[in-house]
């Protein structure tokens, strides 16, 4: 029976959970896309250079926040790019994307961008507990905030415990890295066949958490994400 619900989320949950993300993000930019345009206002933004690739400086290097909030303007330049750098590190667990050498045991970072990010969502949790941004945070603010944390806590041990213990995780990077294979490729083979040892119910929990995320981030907040760039241009030529 364990057995059974275990695979279940490390494999045809993994497909769900990919495809309701998908589905969702996809159907809230059409939403967006429909909406009926809004009549023209005041203009409340200082006229700027217009052109994408300003609007893209803006979204990724965000002034403004540098300018009014320094320290949180840190913690997200720190945020994104440990999720820049955690994204490469799972692609690099594919047998075919060889950032860090074959045989090598380790993830990228060795288990160091886990706790730049670990610490950035405690940071936005603390933020969102307190005024004015408690004010105007709902339920679904701190439901994603606390999946997240738990993602990287969950994988964090994963690849604290392999970087910085002197046994190792039992697990290896090529360990993982035939489960992912597998799952790209759709062999539906049990991960339990390769992810072995004790420390398989860490992977399960961690992967269970991250299926969670993907499952609600189309209906939050951080689906600003996929407007960041759009928003920033029509602020310029507002």
């Amino acid at each position: 029976m364990v057995g059974n619900i275990m695979f279940f989320v490390m494999v045809p949950m993994v497909y769900l959970a990919l495809a309701t993300c998908l589905v969702g993000v996809i159907a809230k930019i059409i939403e967006v896309l429909r909406a009926p345009k809004h009549p023209h206002t005041l203009q409340i933004f200082p006229k700027r250079k217009a052109g994408q690739l300003a609007a893209l400086s803006e979204a990724f290097a965000m002034p403004t926040v540098r300018k009014e909030k320094p320290v949180f303007w840190v913690v997200l330049m720190g945020f994104h790019a440990g999720i820049l750098v955690l994204v490469l590190a799972h692609l690099d667990l594919l047998p075919l994307i060889e950032i860090m050498p074959a045989d090598s045991p380790h993830m990228i970072g060795n288990g160091a961008v886990g706790v730049v990010v670990t610490l950035a969502v405690l940071y936005f949790l603390f933020r969102r507990i307190s005024s004015p941004v408690r004010e105007v945070s709902v339920p679904a603010d701190y439901l994603l905030l606390f999946l997240l944390l738990l993602v990287f806590i969950t994988g964090g041990t994963i690849s604290w415990a392999n970087s910085w213990n002197q046994d190792g995780f039992v697990l290896t990077k090529q360990d993982f890295g035939s489960y992912l294979d597998g799952m790209v490729r759709f062999t539906f083979a049990d991960p339990a066949e390769t992810l072995y040892g004790s420390h398989y119910i860490v992977i399960a929990v961690h992967v269970l958490l991250a299926n969670l995320f993907l499952m609600v981030l189309p209906f939050s907040k951080i689906m600003h994400t996929f407007f960041a760039v759009t928003l920033c241009r029509l602020r310029r030529t507002a």
